[in-house]
């Protein structure tokens, strides 16, 4: 069930450039529990969106099953969405892409619907480099199911009633290096100034942009023993990588000392501004980064911010040599051009 939110304005709330307002990314009332970390993450993305001037009709919102998978109900109202079958949202976004490739995709997974039921889709979304956000709202439990561990849960962390994790975590940012994204981080849903230029940044990155976002459950693992918890993560939280990011349209006003920042110009000449915080951390080096990000993880920290990115890679459109016009725009003549022409094509495989 869902609330739909009253239609009054302030009067001086500020305009984008494309004339809309903060309110107008927003969605129907959240229905999670109050101060579930998955409605800060919504919060982010709308200031995203917001920001980057983006039209609602040119985003497609797609999610699976779970707490996260709400998530697309309540923002960008305007926008496309599908809900789609536990762990399978990672096809339908390819399928999307694939048909309109205009269109931004925005994929809002949740832990258990990635890496459990969905890790295989989650993968081979990585390895066709699929042009999407993908957004991973991760707080190590089943909360639709009463709090079980999921696939995330760290080893030794304590569920709500006392019960000890005993299985080694999946790690999903180690997962999605090792599959090749070209775009990794990851952040805190309670770290709006972090989330927000990394929402940016992934959102205007050509290919997979990958981010894993530490959000609590608060009903069921925001407790001590938690490493999950809004206590545990604020206290053990390690900024890697300190990122900033600068749409095409503005001056670059970021201050940082000199010799400190690398400057990433991404496909559509906005720029990612990387602030090294980590003693010669190269976030370019997919291998170094791996072993660095295992050392943190090692001493128990957590490590977030803007963790790899590689330009230039071709994305599935690329790879698949598709046409330029998005399929939606063509023809029926041009898409479906008949028996004689499927004979011809045919005629390359006798």
């Amino acid at each position: 069930m869902t609330f739909t939110k009253p239609v009054a304005r302030h009067p001086k709330l500020k305009p984008n450039r494309v004339g809309l307002t903060l309110r107008d990314y927003e969605g129907a009332m959240s229905t999670l529990c109050a101060g579930c970390g998955h409605d800060s993450v919504t919060a982010a993305l709308i200031h995203a969106f917001y920001e980057l001037d983006v039209e609602p009709h040119m985003v497609a919102k797609l999610s699976g099953i779970g707490c996260s998978s709400k998530t697309p109900t309540y923002f960008m109202s305007g926008a496309h969405g599908f809900n789609s079958v536990h762990g399978r949202m990672p096809a339908i976004a390819a399928g999307s892409s694939a048909a309109n490739r205009d269109v931004i995709h925005v994929g809002i997974s949740g832990d258990g619907d990635s890496l459990s039921i969905g890790l295989g889709q989650f993968c081979h979304a990585i390895r066709r480099n699929v042009n999407m956000l993908y957004v991973l709202e991760n707080n190590g439990v089943y909360g639709l199911t009463k709090g079980q561990f999921s696939a995330s849960a760290d080893l030794g962390t304590k569920s709500k009633r006392g019960a000890v994790n005993g299985v080694p975590p999946i790690d999903a940012v180690n997962v999605a290096l090792t599959m090749g994204a070209t775009f990794v981080a990851r952040s805190f849903s309670g770290d709006k100034q972090q989330l927000v230029p990394l929402l940016e940044a992934g959102l205007r990155h050509q290919g997979f942009a990958f981010i894993d976002v530490i959000s609590p459950c608060v009903t069921f693992n925001d407790h001590p023993g938690s490493t999950k918890s809004y206590a545990y993560t604020r206290t053990h939280n390690y900024e890697v990588i300190e990122t900033d990011f600068v749409p095409l349209r503005e001056e670059i006003t970021a201050e940082y000392a000199e010799g400190t920042v690398r400057a990433v110009k991404l496909h559509d000449g906005s720029t990612v501004l990387l602030r090294k915080v980590a003693e010669d951390y190269d976030p370019t080096d997919r291998s170094a980064v791996i072993e660095y990000l295992g050392e943190v993880t090692r001493r128990g920290e957590i490590p977030t911010g803007l963790l790899y990115l590689e330009e230039g890679r071709p994305d599935m459109h690329e790879l698949e040599n598709t046409v330029e016009t998005p399929l939606v725009k063509l023809p029926y003549e041009v898409l479906c051009p008949g028996s004689a022409v499927l004979a011809e094509i045919q005629k390359e495989w006798w």
